[in-house]
């Protein structure tokens, strides 16, 4: 697997051709998406089991589908959306699978229109951290529009750091709480946590200048350091 090169931008990557099995940019391949882990990952697990999602609930990034379909199973009413084609239709097919009903559609994420007003819930399973400055302003005044009065927010996201990319691509603390401020959301809990990725990919993530560790008793699975953030529509 080659190792990403050091002018490596997350916005190069083309989202739609990796989940169609490509390149998820010119000369760097993949042995597993890292992020699909084929079930939803712990955080997610712990924020349901916690109360974190009532009423309508979308799903943003929702890749391959899997935290959306965990949550559907749970009783949710669920949409999930993604601004992969691909990655819809393959989430479409698992959930049909599976036996779970909920909806998945193409969408933009920092606008969501014809979402306006819809949701009670939301869940970024590290979405924020593939925008760019502006775009992370468009998408929480997007989610805004989306959602009703006192809807809940619970977000992941790569946390910032010295080194590779996550020097560019990694959120701060201030950065979270002054673009969800401004937007119109009242923080309640804001803390580092752990998501789960694929171990086979442990070098890019390395390269990426994220520290993971090891998950106990489980060799195919990595920790990643992420920010847990919970947030009520104001």
């Amino acid at each position: 697997m080659s190792i990403l090169p050091e002018d490596f931008d997350i916005h190069d990557v083309d989202f739609n051709a990796l989940y169609q099995g490509g390149q998820m940019l010119e000369g760097v391949d993949l042995p597993s998406i890292p992020w699909d882990i084929g079930a939803a990952p712990p955080v997610v697990i712990e924020a349901e089991r916690a109360g974190r999602f009532h009423g309508a609930v979308v799903d943003v990034g929702c890749g391959l589908g899997e935290n959306a379909i965990y949550l559907a199973s749970q009783g949710h009413q669920v949409t999930g959306i993604d601004a992969a084609p691909a990655a819809i239709e393959q989430a479409t097919q698992l959930a049909r699978q599976r036996g779970v009903d909920l909806e998945f559609a193409v969408a933009d994420a920092t606008s969501l229109a014809g979402f306006e007003g819809r949701f009670d819930s939301v869940l970024d399973g590290a979405c924020y951290h593939c925008l760019d400055e502006d775009a992370r302003h468009a998408y929480a005044a997007a989610l805004h529009r989306a959602t009703r009065p006192d809807g809940l927010l619970t977000l992941f996201c790569f946390p910032a750091a010295s080194t590779g990319l996550a020097a560019s691509m990694g959120i701060s603390e201030e950065n979270l709480r002054t673009t969800w401020g401004k937007a119109g959301w009242d923080i309640t809990d804001l803390r580092p946590a752990h998501y789960h990725v694929n171990a086979n990919v442990g070098d890019l993530i390395a390269a990426m200048g994220l520290v993971c560790g090891p998950v106990p008793g489980d060799a195919d699975h990595l920790q990643a350091p992420v920010w847990a953030l919970h947030a009520r529509r104001a």
